[in-house]
C-alpha cells in the first residue's frame, strides 16, 4: 500500500511540474535564489558547470573527443555565468546616475522597442522580445541608455515574463523616486514556438502601470506612442 502511495505521489508531482512548465506559472516577484547563491566566485561556478554539462553531453551519447564538441562544456559554462544569466549576480547591476531635469520637461518620456533576450525558467530556452518603458519626471531624469541596461540586467536571468515586467517597473520607480512609471513587454517564447504546442505566430504581452499611468488618458497616450509604427 505504501509503495503504491509513493508511486502515486511521484506521478502527481511529475504532473504538477509539467503543468507549471507548460502554463508558465511564476512563483514570486523576486527571482528565486538560494541564500548562499553568491558564496562561490564565478570561476568556481564555471568549472563546476563545465564538469556537469560534460556529463549531460556524455549521457546523451555525444562524443566529446570530436573537435567540434570538445570545447562545448567550457563555452556553455562561460555563457551561463558571464552572458545569458549574468543578471543573477547583483555585482553586475548597472550603475545608474540621475540628472536634474534642467529642461523642466514634465511630460512623459518613452523609450520603446528595447530589444532583449532572456530565458524561460521552466525549460531554459530563449524569450525574445521588445520592452517599452515610460516615466514622468518628478525633478530628475535618467540617461536613455541606462533604461536599456536595466531591461538587459533583469532579462539576463531565468525568467517568466510577468516577473520581468514587474522587476523593471519596480527598479525604475525606486531609482527615479516616482510612481509614474509604465512598462509593456511583447515577447516570443521559444518554449511555445519550438516545443510543446509549437505555435510560431503567437506572442505574449504583459504590462505594469503605476501612478499617473493608471489614468486612462495618460495610459492611452503611452500606448499610442508605442503602437505608432512610424
Amino acid at each position: 500500500m505504501r509503495q503504491n502511495e509513493t508511486l502515486l505521489n511521484t506521478q502527481l508531482s511529475e504532473l504538477t511540474i509539467e503543468e507549471i512548465g507548460n502554463e508558465h506559472v511564476g512563483t514570486s516577484y523576486d527571482t528565486p535564489l538560494k541564500s548562499d547563491a553568491f558564496d562561490m566566485d564565478d570561476d568556481l561556478k564555471m568549472n563546476l558547470i563545465e564538469d556537469k554539462f560534460r556529463d549531460i553531453m556524455e549521457i546523451m551519447g555525444l562524443d566529446l573527443t570530436d573537435d567540434s564538441l570538445s570545447g562545448t562544456p567550457k563555452r556553455v559554462a562561460k555563457m551561463y555565468i558571464k552572458e545569458i544569466f549574468s543578471g543573477l549576480n547583483p555585482a553586475n547591476k548597472p550603475k545608474i546616475a540621475l540628472f536634474d531635469n534642467k529642461y523642466k520637461y514634465n511630460e512623459m518620456l518613452v523609450e520603446k522597442d528595447i530589444t532583449f533576450y532572456s530565458n524561460c525558467e521552466h525549460h531554459f530556452v530563449p524569450i525574445i522580445g521588445k520592452a517599452h518603458v515610460a516615466y514622468i519626471s518628478n525633478g530628475q531624469v535618467i540617461g536613455l541608455s541606462k533604461i536599456n541596461r536595466i531591461v538587459e540586467y533583469y532579462a539576463k536571468r531565468p525568467q517568466v515574463q510577468e516577473r520581468l515586467t514587474v522587476q523593471i517597473a519596480n527598479e525604475l520607480k525606486e531609482i527615479l523616486g516616482t510612481e509614474d512609471v509604465a512598462v509593456v513587454i511583447d515577447a516570443e517564447h521559444l518554449c511555445v514556438s519550438s516545443r510543446g504546442i509549437r505555435d510560431v505566430n503567437s506572442s505574449t504581452i504583459t504590462a505594469q502601470f503605476h501612478g499617473k499611468f493608471k489614468e486612462e488618458a495618460t495610459r492611452t497616450e503611452f500606448l499610442g506612442y508605442i503602437n505608432n509604427k512610424k
